[in-house]
């Protein structure tokens, strides 16, 4: 009898842990029970509906193209704080587009750094923006940007990094130094980037679970911060400017947590290894960090910057995570990235 009711209790934990670790299906915009399609949007080659939106002059006008790669938890409609003087001046035509899952983009469950790096493609060429254009990847964007180096090197007239996320599991790096830079995230996202590596099929359950505090940056952990993140952040919420944050509803699953898991899963390559992709200094490849950040360590970054020379490096001494929405960085972030030079900071 004993025997009999630990079978039924081991039965029904069981399927109280497969119900948790399982999230639910996500809400297709579009679909009848979705949100509405508000934004123009693509049709990929494997069927899924890209959204995207564009800023800047006209793209028959323009002198460069550059494509946006949002952070994390963002969607397409944050713009880029670039002076509309800097815009015009230069003929600058921008897209920005909701990365799989977020926003008003299909879901991909077989998303990649690889996958992501061909959706820019196919953007590129469903929009007509030529053979050659330029990428702008922040922070969580950042691997899709590291995925367009990879996997379509050919079709870059130049790519800047901003602040992007690091995986600490790159094989390249130094255990010693990626566990130094480790102890310096916050506990709470320390624990989420663990689970997110060695058990990815149970993030959706530490996500939600209500016992331990999960991701700092998805649940917008002031801890995350520094302080001149902290004066970007008033400059912003005391400006009056308000976006709809659409990044999640389609779901947490396909936008933040399949994020997390792609981000800190196993690469097919390390980015460290990645050759040049301007032998004959065509382009360029530019690499901005904060030196406060406390997202991701800049002693990474400055590792990684010295394995590829050819990356130009600039660490901002006073900037956060957020350095480039200061007044004046952006501008400074396009102009060295479009022409090689820097507006002096304002």
């Amino acid at each position: 009898m004993i025997s009999r009711v630990a079978i039924v209790v081991l039965m029904a934990l069981l399927g109280w842990v497969y119900k948790a670790i399982q999230p639910p299906p996500p809400m297709i915009c579009g679909s009848p029970n979705g949100p509405p399609v508000t934004s123009p949007r693509i049709q990929l080659r494997d069927g899924r509906f890209l959204a995207y939106k564009e800023w800047g002059v006209p793209k028959e006008n323009a002198r460069y193209k550059l494509i946006l790669c949002h952070a994390f938890d963002a969607t397409k409609d944050f713009p880029l704080p670039a002076s509309q003087e800097l815009v015009e001046e230069l003929g600058i035509y921008m897209v920005s587009y909701d990365r799989a899952g977020y926003g008003e983009s299909d879901p991909n469950s077989k998303r990649s750094v690889k996958s992501e790096a061909l959706d820019v493609e196919e953007l590129a060429d469903n929009l007509h923006l030529g053979s050659k254009f330029y990428v702008m990847g922040a922070s969580m964007g950042g691997y899709t940007a590291w995925g367009c180096l990879k996997y379509i090197p050919h079709r870059l007239a130049g790519v800047a990094l901003v602040v992007p996320v690091v995986n600490y599991w790159w094989s390249s790096f130094p255990r010693e130094l990626a566990k130094e830079a480790m102890k310096t995230v916050v506990p709470s996202e320390r624990r989420t980037l663990f689970v997110a590596h060695y058990a990815p099929s149970l993030l959706y359950a530490w996500m939600t679970q209500k016992w331990f505090a999960s991701a700092a940056a998805a649940s917008r952990d002031p801890g995350i911060f520094s302080e001149s993140d902290l004066k970007v952040l008033h400059r912003l919420l005391s400006s009056g400017s308000f976006i709809e944050n659409k990044s999640r509803q389609q779901g947490i699953y396909e936008s933040i947590h399949r994020d997390l898991r792609v981000m800190f899963g196993n690469w097919e390559f390390d980015p460290m290894n990645i050759t040049n992709p301007f032998p004959q200094n065509e382009g360029s490849v530019h690499l901005w960090q904060g030196y406060h950040d406390r997202l991701v360590p800049v002693q990474l970054q400055r590792f990684l910057s010295e394995k590829l020379p050819w990356i130009r490096y600039h660490e901002v001494p006073d900037g956060g995570h957020m350095f480039m929405f200061a007044d004046g960085f952006t501008d400074r972030i396009i102009k060295m990235l479009l022409i090689g030079e820097e507006t002096s900071a304002m």
